[in-house]
C-alpha cells in the first residue's frame, strides 16, 4: 500500500484565456462552502457568478441528478422528448407571467440570447436590436455586440454584427441624479435613437437587463421598465428582458421583472435555473413561438435530461423550502449592514441592489473609480475565506451573490470579514 500523496494536476494545461481571480483549488462544495484541496474552507459569496442558488451540492438536487443520470443522460429533442423537460416546462409555466407560455432550452445564457434574438428578427421581420449602455449579454459574436459593459469583452473580434445600438441604461448614482430623473432621461434618449439611429419599423426588439450584471449591479428603476413597455408596445417593438443572472430568487422575486409589474414577450434564464449544471432558456408567448420557421434554429444538447431533472429539482427546492423568503430577509439585512459601513466609510460611494444581489461601489471623494481599493478588500477577504468579486466598467463595485439558502449567522460573519479588511484599506487610503 502506497504511502505517497497524490500529485496535483497540472493547472497550466488549461487555457489563459480563462482569468486567474483566486489561486484557489476546490475539491467540493457544500451549501454556502466551498473546500480547497489543502482543506480549507471559504464562505462562498459569489455563488459560481449567481448560479449556485441553492448552494453547493444541494442534497435534493444531487438525488435528482443520479437518479436521472442512471435512467437515461441524453436524449436530443428532436428526435424525442424525454419526461425532465416536460415537467420542466411545466414548473416554469407557473412561476414565469402568465402571458408566457412556450419553452426554448439552451445550454448557456449565451446560447439563450442568441435565440432570442433570432427569434426576435423571425417574429417581427426587423433587422435590428437596441440594448443598454453596461449590458452583459455573453461572449459570442451574436451576444458580444449587444455588451457594452467593458470593452475587454470586445477588444480584438470586431467588426462584430450588425444591427445593433446601444441606449443609456438608468445608472443614477453615475448620473448623479435621483432615480425617476434618470429614467425619464433614459428614455427621452431611447426615443432619440429611435428617431436619428434605427426607426421602429426596423427595430426588432429592446433587451434590456432588470439589473445591470457585470455592468455594476445596477438596479432598473421600476418607472424606467414600465416606460419601456409602453414604448415597446406603442412601435409594435418586443421587449426581451435578460434575467440570466436575476432569475430563480436571486433579487427574492422568482424574477426581477416582479419588482416593476412589467411583463416582457421574451424572457431569458439561465445561471441560477439548474444549480450548475448547464441549462438555458427563454420563455415567449405561443403566437410569437409560431412565427420561428420550424428547423431554423436548434441544439444538440439544448434540453438536456440531466440538467432539466436538476433544474425541476431547483425550482421545487425553492418553492418549499422558502428560499424567496429567506433571500429577501437576508437581503434586507446585509444591506442595512452594508448602508451602515458607508455611513462609516466615505470610501464606499453607492450600496444598491434586490434581494441577494448588492453591490457596493467604491469611489474616491471627487467621483473616481477606487478600483484598487475594490480590488484590495476582495483580496483581504479571500485572505480571510470569504470569496467575492467585482464587476462595473471600472471594476470599482464589490458584487454580492450568496447563495439563497445563507443563513443570518454567515450574513453577519461575511459583514465582519469585510469591515475588517475595509478599516485597514479605508486607513491606507486617509
Amino acid at each position: 500500500m502506497s504511502n505517497t500523496t497524490p500529485t496535483m494536476p497540472d493547472e497550466s494545461l488549461l487555457s489563459p484565456v480563462w482569468s486567474r481571480i483566486f489561486p484557489l483549488v476546490v475539491e467540493r462544495g457544500e451549501g454556502a462552502y466551498l473546500y480547497s484541496v489543502d482543506g480549507r474552507r471559504y464562505l462562498d459569496f459569489t455563488s459560481g457568478i449567481g448560479v449556485t442558488n441553492t448552494g453547493h451540492a444541494h442534497p435534493r438536487v444531487v438525488q435528482a441528478v443520479q437518479e436521472q443520470a442512471a435512467k437515461l443522460l441524453h436524449g436530443q429533442v428532436n428526435i424525442v422528448r424525454h419526461l425532465p423537460i416536460l415537467q420542466l416546462a411545466e414548473r416554469l409555466r407557473a412561476i414565469v407571467p402568465s402571458s408566457l407560455d412556450r419553452f426554448f432550452f439552451s445550454n448557456s445564457g449565451a446560447e439563450a440570447v442568441e435565440a432570442s434574438i433570432k427569434l426576435a428578427r423571425h417574429a417581427t421581420g426587423r433587422p435590428n436590436i437596441i440594448a443598454f449602455q453596461g449590458s452583459f449579454h455573453g461572449r459570442t459574436v451574436a451576444t458580444m455586440s449587444l455588451t457594452s459593459s467593458k470593452t475587454i469583452y470586445r477588444v480584438g473580434y470586431q467588426p462584430l454584427m450588425a444591427g445593433v445600438f446601444f441606449a443609456p441604461f438608468p445608472y443614477a448614482y453615475r448620473y448623479g441624479w435621483d432615480e425617476d430623473e434618470t429614467a425619464r432621461f433614459c428614455l427621452r434618449e431611447l426615443e432619440f435613437i429611435l428617431k436619428t439611429q434605427t426607426a421602429p419599423e426596423e427595430t426588432a426588439a429592446f433587451l434590456v437587463e432588470p439589473v445591470l450584471g457585470e455592468g455594476g449591479y445596477v438596479p432598473a428603476p421600476p418607472a424606467f421598465l414600465q416606460g419601456l413597455r409602453e414604448l415597446a408596445d406603442h412601435y409594435g417593438i418586443l421587449l426581451i428582458i435578460d434575467e440570466v443572472q436575476t432569475g430563480f430568487g436571486r433579487t427574492g422575486r422568482w424574477f426581477a421583472l416582479e419588482h416593476s409589474g412589467v411583463e416582457p414577450d421574451i424572457l431569458i434564464m439561465a445561471k441560477g435555473i439548474a444549480s450548475g449544471l448547464p441549462l438555458s432558456g427563454i420563455a415567449a408567448r405561443a403566437d410569437l413561438m409560431e412565427r420561428w420557421k420550424v428547423g431554423t434554429h436548434g441544439g444538440t444538447y439544448g434540453g438536456n435530461a440531466v440538467a432539466c431533472a436538476a433544474a425541476v429539482a431547483t425550482i421545487d427546492v425553492i418553492r418549499e423550502e422558502g428560499l424567496l423568503e429567506n433571500a429577501r430577509a437576508r437581503g434586507e439585512q446585509l444591506m442595512a449592514a452594508l448602508r451602515r459601513l458607508q455611513a462609516q466609510f466615505p470610501i464606499i460611494g453607492d450600496v444598491r441592489g434586490l434581494g441577494l444581489m448588492i453591490g457596493v461601489e467604491f469611489t474616491y471623494p471627487d467621483g473616481a473609480p477606487a478600483t484598487d481599493i475594490a480590488k484590495a478588500v476582495t483580496q483581504g477577504c479571500f485572505e480571510r475565506g470569504l470569496l467575492l468579486l467585482t464587476c462595473g466598467p471600472w471594476g470599482n463595485t464589490v458584487r454580492w451573490i450568496p447563495p439563497l439558502i445563507v443563513t443570518e449567522e454567515q450574513v453577519e460573519e461575511a459583514v465582519e470579514i469585510f469591515e475588517q479588511v475595509l478599516r485597514m484599506s479605508a486607513a491606507n487610503v486617509e
